[in-house]
């Protein structure tokens, strides 16, 4: 079984919320770790009424510092403690909900990219279940970067989502050849000849159907399609829910419907699925949200477990050997 360390003081609700999601991992069976400030964590961790080990760290990161130049001074930070249990091989995943720029520099600078890989990427799971990145890592890429991303993401699906053979999509304003950008036209050119099952140009209306397993785009589209969907999502059962107020003679009928709006908002929930995958690591590193509760700290732990426990490394180490 995959240890998984996670970052103690990382988050808006840290150490509060973080020690009481590790608490329900634990209670799931998954081994985790906590790194932080022992004198804080070790009172909480005896309320939760669970045994967690804790790995001291004398120092934590704050979301205002420059993340590079924090990492480098900082190197008794909980995130720069996390990482080196993950490259010294004394865990197998990182967790954090605390500065992704912190996360991604200790991803690079302590863990280290796998070989081959020129830049990680950020692969978040979208409302209707497929896999976008980059979704914030690389704000700007070169085609070479979309065609690793897409290698990366496809190894993503095959861990996850258990497909053999999952379907690329390049995130265009168009489907026709010799749509976008330079950097769409020349990443499908490539994308075309690779051994991935690449379909081609998608637009964002696409991922609306089953169309596409993975979509692949720069960090700064990613970033925006994933936060403006997940948006457009609570916005729509909100007023859904409003509507139905306004109808009370629905009210049976609202009842008999509950049940599926509680399992549509588990589906759309960022929380369902904990954090995003930080790919192209010698680690499997989930960047989780700054405002986490215990519940997305406990998702996000069981997703880092699932990756180390099945192979994720090997499956991107596989994928971007394939490319060359």
């Amino acid at each position: 079984m995959s240890r998984i360390a996670l970052d103690g003081m990382g988050g808006d609700r840290a150490p509060g919320e973080i020690v009481a999601g590790a608490a329900l991992a634990v209670r799931n069976g998954l081994d985790v770790v906590l790194v932080g400030d022992k004198a804080r964590l070790d009172p909480l961790i005896e309320d939760s009424g669970v045994s967690i080990p804790v790995v001291h760290a004398e120092s934590t990161i704050d979301m205002h510092e420059d993340p590079a130049q924090a990492i480098r001074s900082k190197r008794d930070s909980s995130i720069a403690v996390a990482a080196r249990l993950v490259a010294e091989g004394e865990a197998q995943g990182l967790v954090s909900a605390g500065s992704t720029g912190a996360v991604l520099a200790a991803a690079a600078f302590i863990i280290g990219r796998l070989p081959g890989v020129a830049r990680p990427a950020i692969g978040s799971v979208y409302p209707t279940g497929q896999i976008v990145l980059d979704s914030g890592a690389n704000l700007e890429c070169r085609p070479e970067h979309l065609v690793q991303f897409a290698a990366m993401g496809a190894a993503l699906a095959r861990v996850y989502m258990g497909l053999e053979s999952p379907r690329v999509g390049l995130l265009n304003i168009g489907e026709e050849v010799g749509k976008g950008r330079e950097l769409e036209k020349q990443a499908y050119a490539v994308l075309e000849d690779s051994p991935l099952n690449f379909i081609g140009n998608v637009e964002g209306r696409d991922l609306g159907r089953d169309t596409v397993d993975v979509v692949v785009t720069d960090g700064f589209t990613g970033n925006v399609l994933l936060k403006g969907a997940e948006g457009t999502a609570s916005m729509l059962m909100q007023m859904m829910r409003s509507l139905l107020a306004e109808r009370p003679e629905l009210g049976d009928a609202t009842a008999a419907i509950a049940p599926a709006f509680e399992e549509l908002q588990r589906r759309i929930d960022p929380e369902t699925y904990g954090g995003a995958h930080l790919v192209g690591t010698g680690g499997v590193v989930v960047v989780a949200h700054g405002s986490s509760s215990r519940t997305a700290i406990a998702n996000a732990l069981r997703m880092a477990a699932e990756g180390g426990d099945h192979g994720l490394i090997d499956a991107v180490t596989f994928g971007i050997e394939a490319l060359a």
